[in-house]
This record gives structure tokens, sequence and C-alpha cells, in this order.
């Protein structure tokens, strides 16, 4: 599937505490066949937990790029989806960013 990247995120720039949160809120606003582009100092491993767990079968993880001190990464919207919300959540429709 070809997709349309956004404006990439470095993520080196946000909070920690607030990183996953950014991320799914910029991944919920893209229509389908759309992508965002992530940079990283660090292999994203429990993002892609996260997205796995709340967004199985609805996204596509491309590596672009595999440190060892920058990962740079395309994640797309596959088809549309309705996201959970829980009450009781801090962010992101329970997928909480600790």
């Amino acid at each position: 599937m070809s997709s349309t990247t956004a404006n990439p995120i470095d993520v080196r720039e946000i909070a920690p505490r607030d990183r996953h949160a950014v991320i799914f809120d910029r991944f919920d606003a893209l229509r389908v066949g759309e992508a965002l582009e992530l940079v990283n100092d660090h292999d994203p491993l429990p993002l892609r937990a996260q997205f796995e767990g709340r967004s199985a079968g609805r996204f596509e993880w491309n590596t672009l790029e595999a440190g060892p001190d920058l990962w740079r990464l395309r994640i797309s919207r596959l088809r549309a989806v309705p996201v959970p919300v829980v009450a009781d959540s801090c962010c992101s429709g329970g997928a909480c960013c600790g």
C-alpha cells in the first residue's frame, strides 16, 4: 500500500511522559492510506506493543532506519478504527504512556 506521510514527529523533542499520547493522537487523526514518520534515539519496542494491543491489523509498521543512534519508522493507517474511550484512562484510550 502506498501512503502519504505527514510531517515527521521527532520523539526526542517530546517529554517522555507525553510521547505515546502525542503519537496516538496523530495516528488517530490519520485517514486511511496516510502515515506518520517517527524519529527516535532508541528502538520503540514498547510503542509497537501498544500499537498491537490497541490497533492490531489496522496499521503497518515499517522501519526506515534501525540505529544504533537513530531510528526512523513509518506507521501507516490501513483502515478506519473507532478509538475506545476508557473513563479512568490517563491518555490514548487506555494505551497509557507511563
